[in-house]
């Protein structure tokens, strides 16, 4: 399972720096790069719960109400695992003002994310609890 978590974190890491490097090239600026971390990481965020509900926490539950319950724990969950990746990108962004060097600290950035995300999943999102709620 962790070989499998850490391949989609992977997928998730590279949609979401795909879609930064998409936005970042449509111009300069601090808006720019705003626009490209939340749309980044929105793409992420997604791709990493469909991937995480199903294949990590092996839940399946159906429909509006226990995905939005879910995805909105999840969601959550994920803002604390933002902040770390947020900050660790930035601080190399504004350290070194380079691309690759910002790239780099999105992704040690989202790997210590990752890790700790795994952990508030599995403790308040797809507990046995929620996925007794959703059967």
């Amino acid at each position: 399972m962790a070989l499998r978590y850490a391949g989609f974190a992977v997928l998730a890491t590279l949609a979401n720096l795909g879609v930064q490097r998409a936005v970042l090239s449509l111009g300069d600026g601090g808006q720019v790069f705003l626009a490209a971390l939340f749309l980044g990481t929105l793409a992420g965020l997604v791709l990493k719960y469909m991937l995480d509900k199903r294949w990590i926490f092996d839940d399946h539950s159906t429909g509006v109400a226990a995905h939005g319950r879910k995805f909105s724990l999840y969601t959550i969950m994920g803002l604390v695992t933002t902040a770390i990746f947020w900050g660790v990108e930035t601080a190399f962004w504004l350290a070194f003002q380079t691309d690759p060097m910002r790239e780099l600290g999105a992704i040690l950035g989202l790997a210590i994310g990752y890790v700790v995300k795994y952990r508030l999943d599995r403790r308040f999102v797809f507990t046995d609890a929620t996925l007794a709620q959703a059967a």
